[in-house]
């Protein structure tokens, strides 16, 4: 039987949970699907503990990408940071292979992080996000894996992006014209903040609450490094600004808990002044960032998620953000 080409498949989660309790020597494993989107998760329980499996698409991880991943958490692990690290099956394989519809997929299983996330967050909590940000910049800034990861740089995070997008904003071109001058400006102050002189490493770049647990205790757990690559540290904190915008905190609060999350980033790490002053305009380059990403992955979720209005939406509430955080 020939199968007709295919784009996304979605694994069926009994049978997910059948191979899993053979590889990984997990009896009686019950698996669900949680989500359903650029890659899916599924949580995965047996009478002992919790997992999640995440199962990824090979046009937007290769197994190389998602080696490279694995390896990112296990040095992360190994140096005691506070992250969800990877569980190896019954042979010490990391990475499972599946033979989908569409072509290789590759699949993960991740020790669950307990706890829950909150987007209300306490001064407690900002200030131990901010030791442990600081602490896996202090791994990540002198680390060295063997598996490629994405770059972001000027290019990556707002220039291409932008040409990504240009013909899908064909019925909205006063927006798209925005969104040129007003990357324009940012690359300029970036530059004139002297960028070349920043901190770089491997950095998380999707720094928010659904990507963080908070245990009964106060323990933070750090998750889903999917999108983590190389890139400015100081980028990390401008899209953990930009929950700030997501959740309609003011202004005025958002500097004051902007500001506790800083102070416990420098008690464990050095921040100048002029990569304090660029995370705004990192918050902009994540905006400009994932609107490229959205572009290229809108089956992956539905049609109507790229649709005109979504794109217009886009576009004003990038506007506001940058009224609201970005001094030129």
């Amino acid at each position: 039987m020939t199968i007709f080409p295919t784009r996304y498949s979605l694994l069926s989660a009994p049978a997910l949970g059948e191979h899993i309790a053979r590889c990984y020597g997990l009896p009686g494993v019950q698996c669900r699907l949680l989500l359903h989107g650029v890659s899916d998760t599924y949580i995965v329980e047996d009478a002992a503990d919790k997992y999640v499996f995440k199962v990824y698409r090979n046009c937007h991880r290769s197994r190389n990408a998602v080696e490279g991943e694995v390896a990112l958490l296990d040095a992360l692990e190994e140096n005691g940071a506070k992250v969800a690290g990877v569980v190896r099956d019954a042979e010490g394989r990391a990475v499972q292979h599946f033979d989908a519809a569409e072509g290789p997929r590759h699949g993960v299983l991740f020790r669950y992080a307990k706890g829950k996330c909150s987007f209300d967050l306490t001064d407690a909590a900002l200030t131990t996000l901010g030791r442990e940000m600081a602490a896996i910049h202090n791994i990540t800034a002198n680390l060295s894996l063997p598996w490629p990861r994405e770059t972001f740089d000027i290019d990556s995070m707002l220039r291409v992006p932008l040409q990504k997008v240009a013909d899908s904003y064909a019925d909205n071109p006063d927006g798209y014209t925005y969104l040129l001058e007003t990357t324009e400006k940012v690359i300029g102050k970036l530059h004139a903040l002297n960028i070349g002189d920043f901190s770089t490493g491997y950095i998380h770049f999707d720094y928010l609450p659904k990507n963080f647990h908070f245990d009964e205790q106060g323990g933070i757990t750090i998750f889903d490094f999917d999108f983590a690559g190389k890139g400015w540290l100081a980028a990390d904190m401008g899209n953990f600004l930009a929950h700030f915008y997501l959740h309609k905190t003011p202004v005025e609060e958002t500097e004051r808990a902007f500001g506790i999350f800083l102070d416990a980033y420098r008690s464990v790490r050095p921040l100048t002044d002029n990569e304090i002053a660029a995370i705004p305009f990192f918050g902009y380059a994540f905006w400009v960032y994932y609107l490229g990403f959205q572009h290229d992955n809108f089956e992956d979720w539905s049609n109507f998620f790229w649709g005109p209005r979504f794109r217009k939406d886009r576009v004003e509430l990038i506007r506001q953000y940058t009224a609201m955080y970005c001094r030129f």
